[in-house]
């Protein structure tokens, strides 16, 4: 196979997070044009309620397939892993119906004016996940056969179809807002859906004529052609039922055993990662702690402050665990490895490291200073005023440093542990759930909604200790250190620590008068620290601007 995993990922990664800024100033100008014109509570019952039934839905249905399913191409039969992941379907149905019971008639809504509408948005939202798996297979085989652009394609899409059907329906009643969220919510998951199944017919019809040299399409361009059909020996369907489950005659060729157990142990592992990712929307929609106009609030200020972690971390993570699969065997030992692939994969860990670690320090370290700048030009005075959204923003920042170091080293701890490591971390993943609810719901009395962020942090440095020795003990006398990449050098930390107090001391003398001098301080500090961490990785700079020039070289000459 010709295809460049490394250069896939990053690719991927680079999309991604562009796609993610996309996605986030549409998201953000919407919530506040909603805030401003609709009202506060139903940007709480979407944001919080509605969105939480979709994400727990999809989570335990759609992840523990795709992950078991993502690194076994070449372990398993085609047909054992279509059959696997269509089992998404009929458990998210299930899911489903269980799900939409217990927020329609057990979570408080407390806003009778609102219940026919949010009665709707439930199955709305619950049909939306039934529909989305339907197209799990094709997503699985986009990732897998490195069709990067098609799924940047189908993303900007999806955001494009769901604002414009949300803003028509708002625009022409207002009143409408939780009806408009749903309709918005199921055609965007349909024409995504559809759009895969469309593209999946045209390239396995064209690919033969492409081998032949009889495609011709003056829509698409040849180098656009090249990157689709080129290296794609091993893309075997020849049918849109290649697609679909298939009977071959008894059980053991329906599905494999292997694979079942590397599932559930996801799905183990998947009910525990919702409560920790999710744990706070679940303890504020349990016991009402705040009303839902400040869940709104308080998710504005998430939403703000997870900026970095949702552009950068979360593709980075979703890219390096596709790569991390493919690179390192989870079942073989690393000294019985390819030497060649566990020293990249090492590199690209430490490197990877390095690169969140700092950017996770700079949010920490700027976000000080400017976390209540940002906050007044988002909101304006009267949102800033009773102090706690700049309070919550500036305690994001310290989570954002540990979200950073947390997400890369446990994706490759996920990505290379065996099954029985993995069952095992299950175990340990209940208690860090359970530690986290019990301290969610606990700080929350002491320290308000910023006790939300305070019980993150201690969960995930907990995690991260966890993944730091699982890594450290799969690589002892290797002579490999993947790790190294967390110490990000003392230059770069001492520019950042003078540049930390210069900011803060502009804030307090500078801010009050003069907003621009303020952010021009921000800037000139910022300039300099960035500066500095160039300096300390100038070999890396150079690795990566030497491999981009080469990849530009290579598609020039092609």
């Amino acid at each position: 196979m010709g295809r460049n995993l490394l250069m896939s990922s990053l690719e991927n990664a680079s999309f991604n997070i562009i796609l993610q800024i996309l996605f986030r100033c549409i998201t953000f100008v919407t919530n506040a044009w909603v805030i401003r014109n609709v009202g506060h509570e139903v940007l709480g019952i979407m944001n919080v309620r509605l969105l939480l039934l979709e994400s727990t839905i999809l989570f335990l249905s759609r992840e523990p397939f795709h992950r078991a399913c993502l690194g076994q191409k070449d372990e398993f039969s085609w047909s054992h892993i279509m059959n696997q992941i269509w089992l998404s379907v009929p458990i998210s149905c299930v899911l489903s119906i269980g799900f939409v019971y217990i927020w329609i008639n057990i979570l408080p809504l407390g806003h009778p004016e609102y219940a026919f509408q949010y009665a709707f948005g439930c199955w709305s939202v619950a049909f939306s996940c039934i529909l989305e798996l339907c197209s799990a297979n094709m997503a699985l085989v986009a990732q897998l056969y490195c069709f990067v652009k098609l799924k940047v394609v189908l993303d900007s899409m999806h955001i494009l179809v769901r604002t414009l059907l949300f803003v028509s329906i708002i625009v022409y009643d207002r009143s409408m807002a939780l009806i408009a969220f749903s309709v918005a919510q199921v055609g965007s998951i349909g024409v995504i859906v559809l759009s895969y199944y469309i593209f999946f017919y045209w390239y396995i019809r064209n690919k033969p004529l492409y081998a032949k040299g009889a495609l011709k399409s003056k829509l698409i361009p040849e180098k656009v052609m090249k990157g689709l059909f080129d290296n794609m020996d091993d893309f075997t369907y020849t049918s849109l039922k290649d697609f679909f489950p298939k009977y071959e005659g008894s059980f053991n060729s329906l599905l494999n055993k292997k694979l079942n157990t590397l599932t559930v142990s996801f799905a183990k592992q998947g009910v525990v990662k919702q409560l920790l990712t999710e744990g706070e929307k679940y303890v504020m929609s349990v016991s009402p702690v705040m009303s839902f106009k400040e869940q709104a609030t308080y998710d504005v200020v998430n939403n703000l402050g997870s900026l970095a972690a949702r552009f950068v971390f979360r593709p980075i993570e979703d890219s390096s665990y596709f790569y991390f699969t493919q690179m390192v065997k989870r079942e073989l030992p690393i000294h019985k490895q390819d030497q060649n692939k566990i020293q990249e994969s090492c590199a690209v860990l430490s490197q990877v490291c390095k690169i969140v670690s700092s950017i996770g320090l700079l949010v920490l370290v700027f976000g000080q200073s400017y976390s209540k700048t940002l906050l007044l030009l988002y909101g304006g005075e009267a949102f800033v005023e009773s102090g706690l959204p700049v309070q919550l923003l500036k305690s994001h920042c310290l989570a954002i440093v540990l979200l950073a170091v947390n997400g890369i080293t446990e994706c490759y701890c996920f990505a290379t542990m065996t099954s029985a490591q993995l069952n095992s971390y299950n175990y340990l993943m209940v208690f860090f759930s359970i530690s986290f609810l019990v301290l969610s719901y606990a700080l929350t009395y002491f320290f308000g909604p910023v006790g939300f962020i305070v019980s993150n942090c201690i969960n995930m440095f907990a995690r991260i200790v966890h993944s730091i020795h699982f890594i450290n003990d799969k690589y002892k006398d290797t002579g490999y250190k993947p790790l190294k990449g967390l110490y990000v050098g003392k230059y770069f930390l001492l520019t950042l620590c003078i540049a930390g107090c210069i900011c803060k001391v502009s804030e307090y003398r500078m801010l009050s008068y003069s907003m621009l001098t303020h952010i021009a301080v921000g800037g000139i500090c910022f300039s300099l620290v960035l500066l500095s961490w160039g300096y300390e990785n100038k070999e890396l700079i150079i690795k990566s601007y030497t491999k981009f020039r080469n990849k530009e070289s290579k598609m020039s000459m092609d």
